[in-house]
């Protein structure tokens, strides 16, 4: 391995703007649901708000920001145009659902002194004018909107570069693409503070394919491109052995393929969900499908001719 690859691969970015984030939202967090597990004592498991999963779902989450932003993987995305793809990814596509698997508003606010957790519960009252302003610029249709243009967005040529050139609009495109994530998200797991109308299940599955055709759209654009899309990555020395177009072409196909693969997964753990609760429905009476005319043509019982 030549030396330029290995001091890559050996560098971690220690920031200590994102260590000081992480390590307050992983405390609060964590003191939050210390306080409830140790409130829920001699509740069943199985009803318990802090279950150990969250606990590691959120840490979890936590984990792959810190991979993102400070990992190899940002050394590597300054170099290679694929590399930035799998930054893209965690930061959009998985370290938002885990975060929200772990329901982390009630366990943050918990984690908070008394003040601080008044105040902020106070903004959450269903009649104040916070929640009422947050609710109506967070409605499904506006998240999914803004979810797309800024993640397609920050993929236009003059945008991508300017963010490479320059350390803090690489920050803003990174902050945007979580920030939108994490609203996007929210709607499809239904995490708290539950201001709005719980999504019905198959409206959350159309929500998640809608996003799909976009998202595939622009990786196939990129993947087969005849030219350089990011004229950056022809500034910089190539790794690896990958040309500027061979390092383009696997970028976004980490866009198209993964990309939507993880949209896939979410509706088929959604379709699932469909399917028990209509196993776990207590079975109609035998009286109601039992007789001879429900048998022979389901559904006319009540249609009979005098």
């Amino acid at each position: 391995m030549d030396p330029i690859t290995r001091a890559l691969l050996q560098s971690w970015g220690w920031r200590a703007d994102v260590i000081i984030v992480l390590l307050t939202a992983g405390t609060l967090y964590t003191l939050g649901w210390r306080t409830l597990r140790a409130r829920q004592v001699g509740v069943r498991p199985a009803n318990r708000l802090a279950r150990g999963w969250r606990l590691a779902s959120y840490l979890g989450g936590l984990g792959v920001l810190a991979i993102a932003l400070m990992s190899p993987i940002d050394t590597l995305g300054g170099q290679l145009f694929s590399f930035h793809m799998v930054q893209h990814l965690l930061l959009v596509m998985l370290a938002p659902p885990l975060l929200l698997l772990a329901n982390p508003f009630p366990f943050a606010l918990w984690g908070l002194p008394l003040a601080p957790r008044r105040l902020v519960a106070g903004l959450f009252r269903p009649q104040s004018a916070f929640r009422q302003t947050l609710r109506a610029a967070t409605t499904p249709g506006i998240v999914w909107l803004a979810f797309l243009v800024v993640y397609i967005g920050w993929h236009d040529p003059n945008a991508y570069n300017l963010a490479l050139r320059r350390e803090w609009v690489h920050d803003v495109e990174h902050l945007s693409f979580f920030l939108t994530a994490v609203l996007y998200w929210w709607h499809v797991i239904g995490a708290g503070p539950r201001i709005h109308r719980r999504f019905p299940l198959g409206l959350r599955i159309g929500y998640l394919l809608a996003t799909i055709p976009p998202n595939m759209m622009t990786g196939v654009a990129i993947a087969f491109a005849r030219a350089p899309i990011y004229t950056y990555y022809t500034t910089v020395p190539r790794l690896f052995g990958l040309s500027v177009m061979q390092d383009q072409m696997i970028g976004g196909f980490i866009m198209w393929v993964p990309g939507s693969m993880m949209y896939i997964v979410a509706v088929l753990l959604l379709m699932a969900q469909v399917l028990q609760a209509e196993s776990d429905k207590p079975p109609l009476p035998e009286g109601e499908w039992a007789d001879g005319d429900a048998l022979l043509a389901p559904g006319i019982k009540h249609r009979r001719t005098p």
